[in-house]
């Protein structure tokens, strides 16, 4: 007789607040997996995260339930009724992100036997200061006491859950989908992008948030004023910081591009000279790892998860030193030795990283942990 799944006969439903970008790409990521493993699988979140992501594509139900990325009482309590609907049958409930988990443990807190909370951490606090931050810190501590067990993406984000009181914690890094092949040249990317024989490309994909650190690396680029050697800076990303950083670009004649949300990322980086990171804050960022899969000499700021992630395969800037960051930019444009060192340490880097199938099968083995073993009679 053959086995039975490990998740057979189970109902588990995965849940994530507003996302345009890694966390909505990480749970589609575990679907199939799931769906392997036996499971019935739902997804609660915004509506619009489905229609970014495509979960019902992988085999998810998908029930919205308007949970924000931001601070939002009112909508919090009515996103807390309406997951309590949606995840009535379910086994267990894995939150992806503090503002996730907090509606998921308020919406599971009469449940009688309550299911298992997971709780991944995919960021840190990033909002605000004084009592709004320390209101924050408040609603972390309760969110992480109120999961059966946290997943943080980097060592920094489990070593704060602990701090913060959390009764399980283990590191597991979510890693980005293999990018497709280019469809494009590097020839043909640089003729679109205007740019003449010889010019230097940098290239930077990530939302245009404070947290991404734009402010900073547009400081750097001060290196350049006045030269014909300057790089043409492209981003690919969109967000709440575009018509500020427009205006800035304009003002200070930047040689800077915003594209907005691109689905070319492979042919950008492709054509790239150096990917650029200059983040305040990240987990296990995806640029990252899609830089060094595809051989595309890094340099990021030595950031949250970034050195457990990249080890010695980028050039690593502290955060907010736009010298230091203009600096290790200089190198890489002026040093092919250099930049073809980097991006061959990036591939072996990157190696060394489970794969997709991998990543889900030890999220399987989390929920198997928590549930026991498949019940009786199911298939």
């Amino acid at each position: 007789m053959a086995e039975r799944p490990p998740l057979a006969g189970r109902r588990v439903v995965e849940v994530l607040a507003t996302s345009a970008g890694g966390v909505g790409t990480h749970v589609r990521a575990l679907l199939p997996t799931l769906r392997e493993a036996g499971a019935d699988v739902g997804v609660c979140g915004a509506p619009a995260t489905e229609e970014l992501f495509g979960f019902t594509a992988s085999g998810a139900d998908f029930t919205p339930v308007g949970i924000s990325s931001g601070l939002a009482p009112v909508a919090d309590a009515r996103a807390v009724l309406q997951l309590r609907r949606a995840v009535a049958g379910a086994d267990l409930v894995h939150a992806h992100g503090l503002r996730a988990g907090l509606v998921a443990a308020a919406a599971l807190r009469l449940r009688r036997p309550r299911p298992p909370l997971v709780l991944t951490l995919h960021n840190a606090l990033q909002e605000g200061g004084g009592r709004l931050r320390g209101a924050m810190q408040a609603l972390e501590r309760l969110t992480v006491r109120g999961a059966d067990l946290v997943l943080a993406v980097s060592s920094d984000l489990a070593a704060n859950a602990r701090r913060a009181g959390a009764p399980d914690v283990r590191v597991a890094p979510a890693l980005a989908p293999p990018l497709p092949p280019a469809q494009r040249s590097r020839d043909e990317v640089r003729a679109e992008l205007g740019l003449a024989e010889g010019r230097p490309l940098v290239v930077a994909v990530g939302r245009l948030h404070p947290q991404k650190g734009y402010d900073v690396l547009f400081d750097a680029l001060g290196r350049w004023a006045g030269t014909d050697d300057a790089p043409l800076v492209a981003i690919a990303g969109d967000g709440p910081l575009h018509d500020e950083l427009a205006a800035r670009i304009a003002a200070e004649r930047l040689p800077v591009v915003l594209l907005g949300r691109r689905g070319d990322v492979p042919d950008l980086l492709g054509a790239a000279d150096v990917c650029v990171l200059p983040s305040r804050w990240e987990g296990s960022p995806f640029t990252a790892q899609e830089a060094l899969r595809t051989g595309t000499p890094l340099v990021s700021t030595r950031a949250g998860g970034i050195p457990e992630l990249v080890g010695e395969a980028a050039d690593l800037v502290p955060v907010g030193d736009a010298p230091a960051l203009a600096d290790a930019l200089h190198r890489v444009l002026a040093d092919p030795a250099h930049a073809t060192a980097l991006g061959e340490a990036g591939r072996r880097q990157a190696e060394q990283w489970p794969d997709e199938a991998g990543a889900g099968r030890r999220v399987v083995a989390v929920y198997r942990e928590l549930l026991g073993p498949p019940e009786a009679g199911s298939r």
